[in-house]
């Protein structure tokens, strides 16, 4: 069976935004009970050089809709990183996963050679499509998900194995 790009990415980051939703929401609530400001989590890190709970999360969903939309030659929305409050970060997961599901299996048709090209001020990459999606995406989101996970977790969330790996 060959490699399905579609499948190995829109499917995949939907699921993982929905779980990364799920343990924000038990984070939250969790929270509230234990009667701490939210937004002291929204500003929690793991270590001082790290970016914060709020910032892991727009890496995250910037890092999927991009990667989406450069696949399948679409164009990226641009999502200013203004979110604040936790009802904003939920929102801004819910848009990202409302723009992954327009998404459908044809667009993706080639693309894991299509040639993609990352430009940073100091440096530019380039990749085949396979290698962008396998190399840089992926584990860009695993990343920012798990360090977001592990955040919540050090603060106390009751989260656990599942809660990362959902349902």
């Amino acid at each position: 069976m060959a490699f399905n790009m579609y499948h190995a990415s829109v499917p995949v980051f939907i699921r993982c935004l929905r779980n990364l939703s799920g343990f924000l929401a038990k984070a939250h609530d969790n929270a509230l009970t234990r009667k701490i400001d939210f937004s002291v989590l929204m500003n929690a890190r793991l270590a001082p050089d790290m970016l914060p709970l709020s910032r892991q999360i727009q890496i995250a969903t910037d890092m999927v809709k991009n990667g989406a939309a450069r696949l399948a030659g679409a164009e990226m929305p641009s999502f200013p990183d203004t979110e604040t409050t936790y009802e904003e970060l939920q929102a801004r997961i819910a848009k990202t996963v409302e723009f992954l599901e327009t998404f459908k299996e044809p667009q993706f048709a080639g693309s894991e050679d299509r040639s993609i090209v990352l430009k940073f001020p100091t440096r530019e990459m380039s990749f085949s499509g396979a290698e962008y999606l396998t190399g840089f995406v992926l584990p860009n989101l695993y990343f920012h998900t798990t360090t977001t996970y592990a955040i919540l977790r050090h603060n106390g969330a009751p989260l656990g194995k599942m809660d990362f790996m959902g349902g």
